[in-house]
């Protein structure tokens, strides 16, 4: 599949970025704001049937780097967004909840 026929596209109103396949919605990252106007990405969904070629990786880079520019903080609680940010990452794009974290609050900062 070629990069031409794929796009991800913000959709407010659904709280999500979406990837199209030749216009065919193919999945989705869900994302709600939360009370300190940071993202929250809960959940990721591919179709099965565009299993196994890569569009979630694309779904979430794109819509990362949407973020990045828009100047937006993420709390990834999604596993396949976490995964994704496992290698570098951009300074100050992350929020991880303190509880996810696996430190003790001596000494953390939020």
């Amino acid at each position: 599949m070629s990069d031409e026929n794929v796009t991800v596209t913000r959709n407010d109103e659904a709280g999500r970025y979406e990837v199209h396949v030749d216009g065919e919605l193919t999945g989705f990252t869900e994302f709600a704001p939360d009370a300190q106007g940071r993202l929250v990405f809960p959940h990721t969904v591919i179709d099965p049937a565009f299993a196994g070629q890569g569009l979630g990786s694309v779904l979430v880079g794109r819509a990362l780097a949407d973020v990045a520019r828009r100047g937006e903080v993420i709390v990834p609680l999604c596993p396949f967004v976490r995964r994704y940010l496992a290698g570098p990452t951009v300074e100050g794009l992350v929020a991880v909840p303190r509880e996810r974290r696996g430190d003790d609050d001596a000494g953390a900062s939020a």
